[in-house]
């Protein structure tokens, strides 16, 4: 078991409270030490030439001895750590990424506007973190479709079958055994397939039942190293037509965790990306949302 810390990123919001108290549990499961982070806002100091202002000490930050009251008395607390930054929390959560195996944060802290969904903080963690970030939303997100009707803990997790991505699946089925949760894999598919010719759309060629078996099949075929590492849990397939997002939003519903993947860098963009279909779920879901990085490829550093 990984000995590096969980993150937890507070701001003195509730929302950063839920998002410490997710953390503590997700620490405490993985055996390792929590270090609560508070940063200091401080626009100066990325602007160049300007000389940084010292560190803070933790016991002389409000934020910090908020959250010492607020884990007092928690029951088998892990190992904890508090540290006091001072700069800009979009740029400083993301590196501290490096030495984490998991940095956890509240959807929208104080800053910004109260109709934001989802702050900057949590969009730049969620894109440049080197580890997987989980982000905790406020309660009562109303999401819409059918959701699951079988009750028990869940772990939600996106499947693009025709590039599925190893390490968001790895994360799923961990998180999974660790909570006693049954795997909720979505695989989605366009339908109806259309082809586009002078005189108008042509009908599908092929029918839904296929496009569905096949995509199933896929499906099926990404998860088996998968369910063989962790036998213990077991795993629901659904394909079904429709939007991804929408789906995995629907699917949120009662869920213990949906767990989504990050682009990978390209040659033509080497910009870090999350993807549409990860944005709208940080946005609409009802439960904690991981964004997973996508594991290496031979030759990346």
């Amino acid at each position: 078991m990984s000995t590096l810390p969980v993150i937890a990123a507070v701001d003195g919001s509730d929302n950063a409270l839920r998002a410490l108290d997710w953390a503590v549990d997700a620490a405490r499961g993985r055996g390792a030490p929590l270090r609560v982070v508070h940063v200091r806002q401080n626009d100066a100091w990325a602007q160049p030439g300007v000389p940084l202002a010292p560190v803070p000490d933790p016991d002389d930050d409000t934020v910090v001895a908020e959250v010492r009251r607020h884990l007092d008395g928690v029951p088998d607390r892990p190992v904890m750590e508090y540290l006091a930054l001072e700069g800009a929390p979009g740029a400083i959560l993301p590196e501290l990424g490096a030495t984490a195996q998991l940095l956890v944060l509240g959807s929208r802290g104080r800053g910004g506007f109260a109709s934001l969904l989802l702050g900057s903080n949590g969009m730049a963690a969620s894109r440049d973190a080197e580890c997987p970030v989980v982000v905790v939303p406020p309660p009562g997100r109303e999401v819409h479709g059918d959701g699951p009707g079988e009750p028990g803990p869940r772990v939600v997790v996106g499947l693009k079958v025709d590039s599925p991505d190893d390490a968001t699946l790895a994360f799923a089925f961990t998180e999974a055994e660790r909570l006693g949760a049954r795997v909720h894999a979505v695989a989605a598919y366009t339908w109806p397939v259309q082809t586009v010719v002078a005189g108008g759309l042509l009908p599908p060629t092929v029918d839904q039942d296929a496009v569905e078996r096949e995509t199933r099949t896929l499906a099926e075929g990404s998860l088996a190293p998968h369910r063989e590492r962790h036998p213990r849990v077991r795993t629901d397939v659904v394909a079904a037509p429709g939007d991804a997002a929408g789906l995995l939003v629907a699917a949120s519903a009662g869920a213990d965790l949906v767990v989504v993947g990050r682009h990978r860098r390209r040659l033509l963009a080497p910009a870090r990306l999350l993807g549409s279909v990860t944005q709208a779920v940080l946005l609409h879901a009802a439960s904690p949302i991981a964004v997973v990085p996508p594991a290496p490829e031979p030759g990346e550093e």
